[in-house]
C-alpha cells in the first residue's frame, strides 16, 4: 500500500514537471487574433536545446525550431488572408493545441484611464451607450486581451493570467470602451476579425512606457535601478510599466497602435511631444515592422484648476497640453490624431462619451491605413494666419467639405494685438475662403488669435462631416 503510493506521488510530480516542460507566452491563448498576412511570431519556453514543432490548420504547414540555452524558443508562421476559425498544435515533450484562433487586424493600445476604462464603465462613472453596446456584441468578431497592470523595475519575460476573449454579452464589458467602439466599426467595414491587446495603465505618465534607451534622450528623466521588484500600484516612474505590460508582448504582429494619454503629463507640457516621438520610435524599432500606424487621442476639456498648483506659468495646462499633443504628429511619422475638444467634462475626467474618441480612431484607420474614401476622417486643423487691416484671416488644413459652427455663433475665439492681451472677439466663417475671420473693436492691428484655449470648453468649430477642431494659439508667447 505504501508503495502504491509512492508511485502515486512519482507520477503526479512527473506530470507536474512535464507539463512545465514546454510552455507558451501568456498572450497565446484560444480565441486569440493573429495579424493577417504576415509573419506572425509565436513563443515560449521548453527544456533546453529541446525541438519545437508547430503546425497551422489554415495550410497544414509545419515550422520546426530548438530552444535556446535558457529554454526560450520563437517561431514566425506565416499567415493567410483574414479568416478562421483555425487551431494551431505546438509539439515538444507535449502538445499543446490553440483553438478558434482568428486572423485578421491587431491592434495595440496603451495609455492611461481613458484608454483603461472598461465598455462597463468605472464605479460610479458611467460610458454612454454601454449596456446597448454589450447587449449588441453578441456574435461579432471582435477579439481582446487585457494585460494584467504590472509595474517593474527590471524587464518580465512574461505576464500572468491573461487570456483572449471573444465579444459576447458577458465578456465584452471587460474591453476598454474606446477599443471597443474603435475595433466595432473596423469589423463592421471591413468584415474581417479584429483584436484588441489593451495594455494600459490608469495615472501612467509617458515616461513609464518608455524604455531605458528611449529615457536616454533626456537628462532630466532618471530611470530608476534594475531590481527583481515589482507593483500593481506604481504607474509613474520612468520603464516600469514597459517592463512590466509591454516588455513581455514585444514583437507580437500588430497592424497599428491606439494611444490615449497625456492628463498625467500635463506637469512638464514642454517635453511631453518629443518623449512619445521617442517611444514610438523605440517601439517602432522593436517591434521590427517599420513605421506601423501610430493614431492617439487628444485629451478631452477638463477643469484643471487644481492641478496648477503645480503649474502656476501655464493657468490653462490642459490647452498646452492639447497643443503639445498637436506637436507630436510633426514628430512621428505616420500617425494622426483624434480631436475630443466636444466630449468632456468640465468635473469628470473621464467622459463618458467614448463611442466618439473610438470610433474617430476607427475613421483614421479607416482612411490611413485602409484606404477608404468618401469621408471626413481628420479634423480641420490650424494651418496660418494672415492679417487683412483690422481683421485676423484664421485658415484650415485636412478640411474635407468645409467648415461649420452648426448654426451657432463663434465665441471662444480670442485676438491680441502688440500688447500681447487677449481679447474676446468677434468671429464667422467666411464660405467663399473656408476660413474663420477674427476682430475686435479692441484689437486694430491684430499679431495673434487663439481658439478655445481653456481647460474647459466644448467645441464650437467642426468640419462639415462633424470633427472638431482642435483648440490652438497662433503665437508661442508664453
Amino acid at each position: 500500500m505504501k508503495s502504491t503510493k509512492l508511485f502515486i506521488l512519482f507520477f503526479l510530480v512527473s506530470v507536474l514537471v512535464n507539463a512545465q516542460d514546454i510552455k507558451l507566452a501568456a498572450i497565446f491563448t484560444d480565441n486569440m487574433v493573429l495579424q493577417q498576412q504576415t509573419q506572425a511570431p509565436v513563443w515560449g519556453w521548453a527544456k533546453e536545446k529541446s525541438k519545437i514543432n508547430i503546425t497551422t490548420s489554415w495550410d497544414g504547414k509545419e515550422y520546426e525550431t530548438v530552444a535556446d540555452n535558457n529554454g526560450k524558443w520563437r517561431i514566425s508562421v506565416t499567415t493567410p488572408i483574414a479568416g478562421g476559425p483555425y487551431t494551431i498544435a505546438i509539439n515538444g515533450s507535449e502538445k499543446i493545441e490553440l483553438k478558434n484562433v482568428f486572423i485578421g487586424e491587431v491592434w495595440l493600445a496603451s495609455g492611461q484611464s481613458n484608454m483603461s476604462m472598461r465598455l462597463k464603465g468605472y464605479k460610479h462613472q458611467p460610458v454612454t451607450g454601454s449596456t446597448e453596446a454589450i447587449l449588441n456584441s453578441k456574435g461579432k468578431n471582435v477579439h481582446f486581451i487585457n494585460i494584467p497592470e504590472l509595474a517593474a523595475y527590471r524587464p518580465q519575460d512574461d505576464v500572468k493570467d491573461a487570456r483572449w476573449e471573444t465579444a459576447s454579452i458577458s465578456t465584452t464589458g471587460e474591453c476598454s470602451a474606446v477599443c471597443w467602439f474603435f475595433a466595432d466599426l473596423i469589423n463592421q467595414q471591413l468584415d474581417i476579425p479584429v483584436g484588441i491587446i489593451n495594455a494600459s495603465y490608469g495615472g501612467s505618465n509617458v515616461e513609464a512606457w518608455m524604455t531605458d534607451v528611449a529615457c536616454s534622450e533626456f537628462k532630466d528623466i532618471e530611470v530608476p535601478p534594475k531590481s527583481d521588484e515589482t507593483s500593481p500600484w506604481i504607474g509613474n516612474v520612468a520603464t516600469l510599466l514597459y517592463n512590466g505590460m509591454i516588455h513581455p508582448i514585444e514583437g507580437y504582429g500588430i497592424k497599428g497602435m491606439l494611444w490615449y494619454q497625456g492628463e498625467s503629463s500635463i506637469f512638464n507640457v514642454p517635453r511631453y511631444a518629443p518623449s512619445v516621438a521617442a517611444m514610438v520610435k523605440d517601439w517602432r524599432k522593436i517591434w521590427k515592422q517599420g513605421d506601423f500606424p501610430f493614431y492617439f487621442a487628444q485629451i478631452a476639456p477638463y477643469d484643471y484648476k487644481e492641478w496648477n498648483f503645480f503649474t502656476p506659468q501655464w493657468p490653462e495646462i490642459s490647452a498646452y497640453q492639447r497643443e503639445a499633443q498637436m506637436k507630436t504628429l510633426s514628430l512621428i511619422p505616420n500617425s494622426a490624431m483624434a480631436v475630443t475638444l466636444d466630449v468632456g467634462e468640465e468635473f469628470q475626467i473621464h467622459p463618458p462619451r467614448k463611442k466618439e474618441v473610438g470610433q474617430r480612431l476607427a475613421l483614421l484607420a479607416l482612411a490611413k491605413t485602409y484606404g477608404l474614401t468618401g469621408f471626413e476622417y481628420e479634423s480641420p486643423q490650424y494651418e496660418r494666419m494672415e492679417v487683412d487691416g483690422d481683421k485676423a484671416i484664421v485658415y484650415f488644413s485636412q478640411q474635407f467639405m468645409g467648415l461649420t459652427s452648426r448654426g451657432k455663433e463663434l465665441t471662444l475665439f480670442e485676438i491680441a494685438g502688440e500688447n500681447k492681451v487677449f481679447v474676446k472677439a468677434k468671429a464667422y466663417i467666411d464660405e467663399e475662403k473656408s476660413a474663420v475671420v477674427v476682430s475686435s473693436h479692441l484689437v486694430k492691428e491684430p499679431k495673434a488669435v487663439r481658439y478655445a484655449f481653456r481647460d474647459y470648453v466644448s467645441a464650437e468649430l467642426f468640419g462639415t462631416g462633424g470633427l472638431p477642431v482642435s483648440s490652438f494659439r497662433t503665437d508661442n508667447w508664453e
